[in-house]
C-alpha cells in the first residue's frame, strides 16, 4: 500500500483508481503485472506500485471506451428497465383521470370526520 501511496497522491485517488482497475481486469483486461492465484484488487494494487496503472492512462483507456454504443447494454435490462418506466408512467398518468385521488381525498376526510367524533364525546 505505500508503494502505490508514492505514486498516487491521495488515499481516495488511489482507492478510485484501483477500483477502476478493477472493474477493467473483472471484464476481461490482461494482468500488467505476473500475480499468480491473487485477487483482482490485489493485481490491480501490484500494477499501481510498479507504475504500470496511472492516473493519466486509465483517464485516457476510460476515455477511449467510455462511450461506446455497446457500453450500456446489459443483456436487455436497460429496456426492461425502460419499458417498465413507461409503464408505471402511464398508469401513474391514467390515475388522475380514474378519480382515485378524489376518492383518497374523501377517505382522508371521512378519517377527519370520524376524530372529531371522538373529540365530541
Amino acid at each position: 500500500m505505500e508503494d502505490c501511496l508514492r505514486k498516487v497522491p491521495s488515499r481516495f485517488e488511489l482507492v478510485h483508481l484501483a477500483a477502476q482497475r478493477v472493474r477493467q481486469i473483472r471484464e476481461g483486461s490482461e494482468y500488467l503485472v505476473i500475480s499468480p492465484k491473487n485477487e483482482d484488487i490485489v493485481v490491480a494494487l501490484r500494477e499501481i506500485a510498479a507504475g504500470k496503472i496511472t492516473q493519466e492512462n486509465m483517464a485516457a483507456a476510460l476515455a477511449s471506451g467510455f462511450f461506446k454504443a455497446d457500453a450500456f447494454e446489459n443483456d436487455g435490462i436497460s429496456e426492461e428497465i425502460a419499458e417498465e418506466m413507461t409503464r408505471n408512467m402511464n398508469e401513474g398518468a391514467g390515475l388522475a383521470d380514474s378519480g382515485l385521488e378524489t376518492r383518497e381525498d374523501e377517505d382522508l376526510e371521512a378519517d377527519g370526520d370520524e376524530g372529531d367524533d371522538e373529540d365530541d364525546a
